[in-house]
């Protein structure tokens, strides 16, 4: 994937990059903030180097047109087989309700698109209910539930489902939820 900012971040104060080893610190800050459990510094390492079927991306504060290296948030995502799962995504807490987390959803999205996938898939907390109204504003659909999945917690998760990536009506939807986070996102800066 060439480019590196998804067309509906050109109004806004970030930009989305591949990760790097060099964001590692930033990113496994935002992971402890974020979850009971994280991954490790050395397990995201092995996932960079040598994972070929992991993509991870971060979301950077943007500065005259380019990203500097204030990471906002990330995503990891798997591609297999024409299908691909969002393996992880999260976004520093000072930056939550800003539109990045949104923003980080339509790059996987699109990249999965980018890849062939026909299908992404992903597990939520049952009780991360503004994580879950986000995914089914993008038309995920719960298709099952993971009894007991976060171990530290027994908390069960939600298998969520988004089909049919490139169908017409599937890109119709999503070019108008761009252009609404765009909108968002210009009528904040103006505020």
């Amino acid at each position: 994937m060439k480019k590196e900012a998804v067309s509906s971040q050109e109004a806004t104060e970030y930009v989305i990059r591949r990760m790097s080893l060099t964001d590692l610190p930033q990113v496994i800050e935002i992971e402890r903030a974020s979850f009971p459990s994280s991954w490790s510094f050395t397990f995201f390492e092995q996932e960079l180097r040598y994972n070929q079927l992991a993509h991870y991306f971060v979301a950077c504060r943007r500065e005259e047109g380019k990203a500097n290296d204030e990471i906002l948030g990330y995503l990891g995502l798997r591609i297999l087989a024409g299908e691909a799962h969002l393996t992880t995504i999260a976004v520093k807490e000072s930056e939550r309700q800003r539109g990045v987390g949104e923003s980080l959803l339509i790059w996987a999205i699109e990249f999965a698109q980018q890849m062939g996938a026909s299908l992404l898939t992903l597990e939520v907390r049952a009780s991360n209910l503004p994580a879950q109204s986000l995914y089914r504003k993008y038309g995920f659909v719960e298709v099952g539930i993971r009894r007991r999945y976060y171990i530290e917690t027994g908390e069960d998760a939600l298998l969520m489902s988004l089909e049919d990536l490139t169908s017409p009506s599937f890109q119709a939807h999503l070019k108008q939820l761009k252009q609404n986070l765009t909108d968002k996102v210009a009528q904040r800066a103006k505020a």
